[in-house]
């Protein structure tokens, strides 16, 4: 029997928190609590690309060289090799899908169990690194 379809609903308001996991692709429906700040120190992933729908408020990333902000509707992909980091953009909450490669959310998944000292060497296992 071939695998069945999954589906995030936009009918869930603004509430997010869903998710769906294929054998090499995740999707993942995350908002923030409105504060303005970043998920993450500038990093990479060497070998994985990581994009995001932003489905209300705004996120901003922050790259090597440039700053963007990216208000509902606008979909950000960053392709492997691209120093970048993202937070939410302002003082009012935000919602967004971020679509990522099952590696990168195997990453996440440590980083959210394990303590900041030993992220370094958790982004390396996973194929990335910080760079701040």
């Amino acid at each position: 029997m071939a695998p069945a379809p999954m589906i995030i609903s936009s009918l869930n308001g603004d509430l997010g928190g869903q998710s769906v996991r294929g054998a090499t692709l995740a999707i993942e429906d995350w908002t923030t609590d409105g504060e303005a700040n970043e998920v993450a120190p500038l990093h990479v992933h060497h070998a994985d690309d990581e994009a995001w729908h932003v489905m209300s408020g705004a996120l901003r990333f922050r790259f090597e060289d440039q700053k963007l902000i990216a208000r509902a509707g606008t979909t950000v992909l960053v392709p492997a090799g691209a120093p970048h980091t993202f937070g939410n953009a302002g003082l009012g909450p935000s919602r967004f899908l971020i679509i990522l490669p099952a590696r990168l959310d195997r990453l996440i998944s440590r980083l959210h169990q394990s303590d900041p000292a030993e992220h370094p060497a958790i982004y390396r296992e996973f194929g990335s690194e910080l760079l701040e």
